[in-house]
């Protein structure tokens, strides 16, 4: 493996990243000129860019492979490493800014607030260990927002689609990255592919910051409402989310958009070209849809008129149980996270729903996180073919999608991912259990890192936060989101031996 590509590349990265950084800069400067806001975070994005940019310049220039080629190996080291360079100087601002500083706390601790809010906000996740977000400036909130949005479609996709030098080998850095069991090329030209894939993303976030801010939002809020729903991420403005708003209109073009960006946006891009019918069409789109639909059913027929714990009937009618059991449904399945409403108070099975919905996830090729949809449908179809061949031992019973056989080996990578994302979680909330969590918050806040979704259960359920975490938990729960967003497999196979040999 050529270790001086990969990190001349993630200089490229790096400078690209810098300029990101810009625009939370130019927001934070506008604000301090309008309404006198803290210079000290202003100051941070100026630093903060300034030390992405020339560590980037540092390793584009100064370290020169002699094969400009991307190999396998190359491709799945610098997406991963990637990742973890662009969490690690994502979190600057937070630390120049002060955003976590506390008496008392080493230096340590406080960089294990700022590399969790980092990696949840480019991982999608969602999660945060902050209990006053309004309090935060303009250029900070704006910050972890847009972090969101950059790790939807994916850092180094974006890289893929802007500079031409990862255009050679470019197929293994969206192979390594993409998320799905199945990586689908909608051109020839792989940069073309990714460049169109933004294009769509760009167009559906501009559509709904327009409808959100119809409906009486800021074009602030708007933007970073947008940013987290078409990322999937769940970061929001407000102390109380999406419930601040108490809008059935905001509350709605959220949902919809939540189930557009937990769609495989291959089938965006084609109905942009007039091929609606695609949608239809394809076998893990009505899966999907069944999944939400009857889950949204049964949340919805259980909460309705039910009585919590204070006596009171939260939802007094059909309506409101729809209204916030479907917007729930939504967050919850394309791990978004955004919450109109404590889950943890409804009914044992609506949890049990919701809990479950973790696991699934949105379409490959959506900006969702979870196992996808398409694995669990692939395991599904195959464990109906195992059924059926103890009935008739000579058929051949293929595994079909979209009425094309699905070669064995495709099926064998959904069996080892499953099995590895469920031994996992299985080891990582033993972990979490054995750091003083209650069984209950150690796993939900497993699934909820692992899944990127945000929002757990028991102490890290929707209405509270990550911050009681112990330091070492929270680096963990970090290596989870790493893990959850780029598959499993693109980390873990880092740490093979096999891997460095030659």
């Amino acid at each position: 493996m050529s270790r001086k590509l990969v990190f001349h590349t993630l200089g490229n990265l790096l400078i690209c990243l810098a300029g990101t950084m810009l625009l939370p800069l130019l927001i934070g400067i506008y604000y301090y000129y309008s309404t006198d806001e803290p210079k000290a975070d202003m100051l941070a994005f100026a630093y903060a860019t300034v030390i992405t940019l020339c560590t980037g310049l540092i390793l584009r220039f100064t370290i020169k492979p002699p094969d400009p080629e991307l190999g396998i190996r190359e491709g799945f080291a610098i997406v991963a490493l990637g990742w973890v360079f662009v969490a690690l100087f994502g979190s600057i601002p937070y630390q120049l800014g002060g955003v976590f500083a506390a008496e008392g706390r080493s230096s340590l601790v406080e960089f294990s607030f700022s590399y969790f809010e980092s990696m949840s906000g480019f991982s999608t996740t969602g999660a945060t260990t902050l209990t006053e977000i309004e309090g935060l400036s303009h250029a900070m909130l704006f910050w972890r927002s847009f972090s969101h949005w950059l790790g939807g479609m994916g850092i180094v996709v974006l890289a893929v689609a802007i500079l031409p030098m990862l255009g050679v080998g470019g197929m293994q850095l969206f192979r390594a990255e993409a998320p799905g069991p199945q990586t689908e090329r909608l051109t020839p030209r792989i940069a073309q592919t990714a460049k169109l894939l933004w294009g769509v993303y760009i167009l559906l976030s501009l559509i709904e910051t327009l409808l959100l801010w119809a409906g009486k939002m800021t074009l602030f809020d708007a933007l970073c409402h947008t940013f987290g729903t078409m990322a999937t991420g769940g970061f929001s403005t407000k102390n109380d989310s999406i419930a601040h708003f108490n809008s059935v209109y905001i509350e709605t073009v959220i949902t919809v958009f939540m189930f557009l960006a937990g769609t495989n946006f291959a089938l965006h891009y084609r109905a942009l070209r007039g091929e609606v019918k695609g949608y239809f069409k394809d076998t893990e789109f009505r899966f999907y849809c069944v999944v939400i639909l009857i889950s949204i059913l049964l949340v919805s027929w259980n909460i309705v008129r039910f009585t919590n714990v204070d006596g009171d009937v939260p939802y007094n009618s059909v309506w409101d149980s729809i209204r916030y059991g479907a917007f729930q449904v939504l967050s919850i399945t394309t791990t978004t996270g955004y919450g109109t409403a404590d889950f943890e108070m409804w009914p044992a099975l609506s949890q049990f729903i919701l809990v479950t919905l973790m696991f699934y996830g949105g379409c490959a090729g959506s900006t969702g996180g979870g196992m996808k949809q398409l694995r669990f449908l692939l395991l599904i179809k195959q464990s109906g073919a195992e059924i059926k061949r103890l009935i008739f031992p000579h058929a051949v019973l293929p595994v079909r999608v979209n009425d094309r056989v699905v070669p064995p080996e495709v099926l064998t990578h959904v069996l080892g991912f499953f099995f590895f994302f469920i031994g996992i979680f299985a080891i990582v909330t033993c972990i979490m259990a054995t750091l003083g969590l209650d069984l209950i918050t150690a796993a939900g806040c497993t699934i909820a890192t692992m899944g990127n979704i945000g929002p757990g259960l028991g102490d890290v359920g929707p209405i509270d936060n990550y911050a009681h975490i112990p330091s070492i938990g929270k680096f963990i729960l970090t290596f989870c989101m790493l893990l959850g967003r780029l598959e499993i497999y693109t980390v873990l196979i880092l740490f093979s031996p096999n891997y460095w040999k030659k």
